[in-house]
């Protein structure tokens, strides 16, 4: 029995976690169980496919992804799943294939958006007394 090619990356963003598990197969990407073409919401439908997109189709064509994703918002958990996809390739290509395509895999990626393999780190900042948000002040009133 041979021993399955396999990478464990996770992508995040807020508080959405996404985690990809990468092996090589025949082009298969699942999202939760779904294929990635059913993605919900349909107009962030191409920000899960950008890495699809810019590396090309054949990059992805001798590796099969299965990626869980939970926490956060909608948008949120696009950004960690395009972020997971993106990362999970570059590592299997580093532990798998060679050093020089891994190489130009991420130069790409970082030439057309940083957070594709670099997290986000702002976070929601914490409501403080006397007032309503994190900065806003309740009005004062002289009389």
């Amino acid at each position: 029995m041979s021993v399955v090619q396999s990478v464990q990356c996770f992508g995040r963003k807020k508080t959405a976690v996404a985690v990809a598990h990468c092996k090589s197969g025949r082009g298969l990407i699942k999202i939760n169980g779904c294929p990635i073409e059913l993605v919900e919401p349909e107009i962030l439908r191409y920000k899960v496919y950008e890495p699809i997109l810019l590396l090309g189709r054949q990059r992805f064509s001798m590796v099969d992804m299965r990626i869980r994703v939970k926490g956060g918002g909608h948008v949120s958990q696009i950004y960690a799943i395009r972020q997971a996809i993106a990362k999970a390739l570059v590592a299997f290509y580093q532990k798998f294939v060679d050093e020089q395509t891994k190489q130009e895999l991420k130069e790409i990626l970082i030439t057309y958006d940083r957070t594709l393999l670099v997290a986000d780190p702002r976070r929601c900042e914490p409501k403080k007394f006397g007032g309503r948000g994190a900065r806003a002040r309740y009005q004062k009133s002289y009389r």
